[in-house]
């Protein structure tokens, strides 16, 4: 029998403030005492922090390159925790055998990072692909179990980022100055993951996953995920959350819950960061 094993080492003192999702502005936002959803769940100089900076970023006399060289400087401090968390992630699937698959790309942080990633850690593995699932038309459908007291805010739509041809053009970018850049790396899947992924893993029967990187915030296409990517995992393979025990996503733990039924799973998380949580196959 497959033991699944989550663990959680502790979060910093820093990282320990409680975060949660602001649909608002659609990003994560730091929740103060005495500041409510509806004004973005920031204090006055986290408000203000982005524009501050980017004031910075357009006086510098620098050409553009020089300041993207540099960028930790122009980065907000949450930006880096989130990139460091997913690094942390990916040195774990190392060892493994196995494609990354990501469901939910957004923008492309998550999709691009693993492709980063690779291409640096492990520039001969000519068979780890990464794939990521999305609409890139926000979420195709909400269900009941995604509408918790405090998640009443989300709706069909949602998240929507048109960002599907910019990141296949970055990926042909990236793929230029890669290492055995003529070998493909990183696909997209376009569409509603509930269809796309059966049809993707019917279409693909030699498809190992050493990393499923779940972020679909939903119950639906989670469940789906968990279905269809999970017995295609080996020993060693990470299966990550984004938003577990996050009263605004329900459904992801939802289905989570679900799937693991019996197993009593044990959560684990990088230690500086608040979000991800993940389980080893053991």
């Amino acid at each position: 029998m497959m033991l699944i094993t989550f663990a959680v080492p502790y979060a910093s003192s820093t990282a320990s403030r409680k975060f949660i999702m602001s649909k608002t502005n659609q990003r994560k936002v730091p929740a103060t005492a005495g500041v409510h959803l509806e004004g973005g769940l920031r204090t006055g100089a986290e408000a203000e922090e982005a524009s501050r900076m980017r004031e910075c970023f357009e006086r510098n006399p620098d050409p553009w390159e020089k300041k993207m060289e540099n960028f930790p400087k122009y980065v907000r401090r949450q930006n880096i925790t989130r990139f460091l968390a997913l690094y942390e992630i990916f040195k774990r699937i190392l060892p493994v055998k196995g494609s990354i698959v990501e469901c939910g790309v957004f923008r492309g942080f998550g999709v691009m990072s693993w492709s980063k990633f690779s291409a640096i850690m492990e520039p001969v593995n000519l068979t780890r692909r990464i794939y990521g699932f999305d609409s890139f038309s926000g979420f195709p459908s909400v269900s009941e179990r995604d509408l918790a007291a405090a998640s009443k805010h989300v709706r069909t739509g949602d998240l929507y980022a048109d960002s599907h041809a910019e990141l296949v053009e970055l990926i042909g970018i990236h793929d230029s100055t890669r290492f055995l850049g003529h070998v493909p790396k990183t696909q997209l899947i376009r569409g509603d993951a509930a269809q796309t992924i059966p049809k993707f893993v019917k279409a693909n029967p030699h498809l190992l996953v050493s990393l499923l990187f779940l972020d679909f915030d939903l119950y639906e296409p989670t469940k789906v995920a968990l279905e269809h990517f999970v017995p295609r995992m080996p020993r060693g393979g990470v299966i990550a959350f984004d938003e577990l025990d996050n009263p605004l996503w329900p459904g992801e733990t939802m289905a989570m819950l679900e799937h693991f039924k019996g197993r009593n799973p044990r959560l684990e998380r990088v230690e500086f960061d608040p979000y991800v949580g993940f389980a080893v196959l053991d």
